[in-house]
This record gives structure tokens, sequence and C-alpha cells, in this order.
């Protein structure tokens, strides 16, 4: 598996729910993708439940932290349907069937897609949705943010695109 491939899954798992799987993998995630290293030190000395409970309120309650990346685009109107089909018809250009428990625009998924095959393409046609997520979990101070400006940092860039940091 590439460098790149490691970093993608890695940062899937970093915005996944941290259950005990999740902890008993910092270790590996920390050594295997040192790009995250900032969130992956916060997450192993941070109380299991406290993690657990972090990500709830960061992601769970309200849509200013949706880790849905059509819902960024196109909120939640009928336009959503299509994108959702869209993620899944890509997907399955590649072989692949989603058949997980989320949405198919789920950024975890998407990066875990994106760790298999090499395919930047979703992630770079949602730049504008990953900056904005990016934006907002910085101001609302959780380490959370460190993994989207990792992902950030290591899309390719599009010409004339410039990534501002605050």
């Amino acid at each position: 598996m590439s460098t790149d491939a490691v970093f993608y899954q890695a940062a899937a798992l970093c915005l996944t729910y941290p259950d005990d799987d999740f902890v008993a993998r910092l270790p590996l995630l920390r050594e295997a993708a040192p790009q995250l290293r900032e969130f992956t030190d916060h997450a192993a000395v941070t109380p299991p439940q406290e993690l657990a409970a972090h990500y709830v309120q960061v992601f769970d309650f309200k849509d200013r932290h949706s880790l849905y990346l059509s819902w960024w685009h196109d909120g939640d109107t009928r336009r959503r349907g299509m994108s959702l089909v869209r993620f899944k018809e890509v997907y399955q250009a590649y072989g692949m069937e989603f058949t997980g428990e989320e949405l198919p625009d789920f950024l975890p998924a998407v990066l875990e897609f994106t760790a298999r095959t090499g395919n930047t393409d979703l992630l770079t046609e949602h730049r504008d949705c990953l900056e904005q997520l990016r934006r907002r979990l910085n101001d609302f101070g959780t380490p959370y943010a460190c993994v989207l400006e990792a992902v950030c940092a290591a899309l390719p860039t599009r010409r004339g695109w410039e990534i501002t940091r605050r």
C-alpha cells in the first residue's frame, strides 16, 4: 500500500466514531500517518468516553460539521439524491459496491475509496466543501480540524487554487 493510501485510510479511521477498535489502532495510526500525529496524540491521551462524547458533540448534533459531502453542496434538497447516486456510480466504476451503513458521500467512506483506488477525484471535486468543514472545525476548536487540515493539504492542487489558512 502506498504512503498516500495509508494516509487516506488513516484519515478515514480518524474521522469515524472512536470505538474500542479505533483506540486499539491508535499506536499504528500514529506511526503510519505522521501527518495526523497531532490528532492521534490527542486521541491517545483522551479517555475513550470523553473522545466518543466529543465526536458526537462535533459531528452528530449539528449540520455545521457534516461529514456528508453532498450536504455541503446540496443541503437537504432533492438534488442531493442525484449526488448520492453519482458517488455510488463512481464506486461501481472501480468495481466497488457501496454497502456501508452510512451514505456513500460520508467522508470516511470517500477517504477509504481514495485509499483503495488512488483516485482523488471525489475529494478534489468537493474541495470547497472540505475547506468549509476545515474552517468550521478550526473555529469550533476541535482536534478533528487537524485531520481536515492534513486531508486538504494532501489533495492535488488545481491551477489557480490556493489554500487559505486561518
